[in-house]
């Protein structure tokens, strides 16, 4: 890769063209109803379940089967991003961001006739195997339509786009109420923008390049040539410890925040029925909100300090922030000051893996590399999820003692980062 001239130049988004912006709409899209379809389950399950299982909402079957589908999901995106990131390298990016859109659309769709758990659980893999499949190749798109200087802006731009998908989840909750099934018939939507895919997107042509090599079939999606290759094999694995530091830390830390208003609204007397539901706004509006803010500056700090410099700064503020949250509030009123900071520190380097994970590998095992961190971090964080679960289970370790502990990961995420290359400045190989 070369440096790039560092004279001074305008803002970056003067650099980007209409076509440009098109596409990271496009890409944006395709991940907000990603996201959508993974929320919507946890904002139905309270109905869905009991209702297939045909037992009462309060029976522990439903908590358990909540936890095997969660467990399915993972699973299903992380075969789904390896599946999809290969297959986006052989074959191109627009047709396979047409597969992984229309898988998720359509199998989310005919969870509306499912009649059975095992036809959901079936159904909720398939789902997230276009899931994941979608983020790895909308992210190597991204990545190789922007033109360097607003590469990391639009890259960030495209992950922050999440949290529309989750008030979109919430409003359908909203709307469909008991009838869950609906929420998932509006999850066909999304397959209307294979329409505009196939129109507007073409091939970027850092992978028409490749594809003209004759000596390139072979490399194009090999994960042999990704792990064989000393080259690429390092950064493929620490890339995915990096991933599965941040996702283990948003199951095992930033979710935990629902539970640590609810137990400061209890232990400032409120009745728990009404606690519950204030728990919800805290988590769902307050924190959330706090996050999501975090994930549009990140694109902006990588661009500022480098790709390492961001991750480590914002790694550090995450493991100060979170045993503050955790202690110094002594009301529920104070603790709600501290949840935005909270969601906004520990949230927003997320960002960060649309913008690098592409940056680390060349355009045949692009978007393969990036599926391998980004979704093989999935799986290496459900391990740290299961490790969440038991140590908050633990007698005498209370949650606020739980989450601050869990909290330790982020210096593993700092160490991982330190071996990491910086990639700022530099061109897509």
């Amino acid at each position: 890769m070369t440096e790039l001239t560092t004279a001074k130049q305008p803002p970056w988004h003067r650099e980007v063209n209409s076509y440009q912006w098109l596409v990271l709409l496009i890409a944006s899209a395709g991940w907000i109803f990603d996201v959508y379809e993974g929320q919507i389950f946890n904002l139905t399950r309270a109905q869905l379940l009991p209702e297939l299982l045909q037992v009462d909402p309060a029976d522990p079957k439903v908590k358990q089967y909540g936890d095997i589908f969660l467990g399915i999901f993972l699973a299903g995106g992380t075969f789904g991003g390896l599946l999809f990131g290969s297959l986006a390298d052989r074959f191109g990016r627009r047709p396979v961001l047409i597969w992984t859109i229309l898988f998720y659309s359509v199998f989310s769709g005919l969870t509306y006739l499912a009649q059975t758990v095992e036809q959901v659980g079936l159904l909720r893999f398939l789902v997230a195997m276009g899931v994941g499949g979608e983020w790895a190749v909308a992210a190597a798109l991204v990545a190789e339509v922007f033109p360097p200087r607003a590469r990391p802006h639009a890259s960030g731009i495209f992950h922050a786009s999440s949290v529309l998908g989750v008030l979109l989840a919430s409003l359908a909750g909203l709307l469909v109420g008991a009838h869950w099934r609906y929420a998932y018939l509006l999850g066909v939507l999304p397959a209307l923008l294979v329409v505009w895919v196939r129109w507007k997107v073409r091939e970027p042509e850092a992978w028409e390049k490749t594809a003209l090599k004759k000596e390139q079939p072979a490399r194009r999606g090999s994960f042999f040539e990704l792990l064989g290759d000393p080259r690429w094999r390092g950064k493929a694995l620490l890339g995915l410890l990096l991933a599965s530091v941040g996702l283990g830390t948003y199951w095992g830390v930033f979710v935990a925040g629902q539970d640590l208003a609810l137990e400061a609204l209890l232990r400032d007397g409120v009745p728990r029925e009404k606690a519950v539901e204030e728990a919800k706004f805290a988590f769902g509006f307050v924190q959330s909100v706090g996050g999501g803010l975090g994930l549009f500056t990140f694109g902006p700090l990588c661009a500022w300090l480098g790709r390492k410099k961001a991750f480590l700064l914002a790694q550090f503020l995450a493991l100060l922030i979170v045993p503050a949250t955790c202690f110094i509030p002594g009301t529920y009123s104070q603790l709600l000051l501290f949840l935005p900071v909270f969601g906004f520190l520990t949230t927003g380097l997320h960002a960060g893996y649309a913008i690098y994970f592409p940056e680390l590998f060349p355009a045949p095992l692009r978007a393969t590399g990036s599926a391998f961190c980004f979704n093989g971090g999935r799986l290496l964080a459900a391990s740290i999820l299961f490790f969440s679960g038991w140590l908050k289970a633990q007698p005498g370790i209370d949650l606020r003692l739980a989450v601050a502990l869990l909290a330790l990961l982020f210096l593993a995420g700092m160490a991982v980062t330190l071996w990491l290359p910086e990639t700022k400045g530099q061109r897509l190989e």
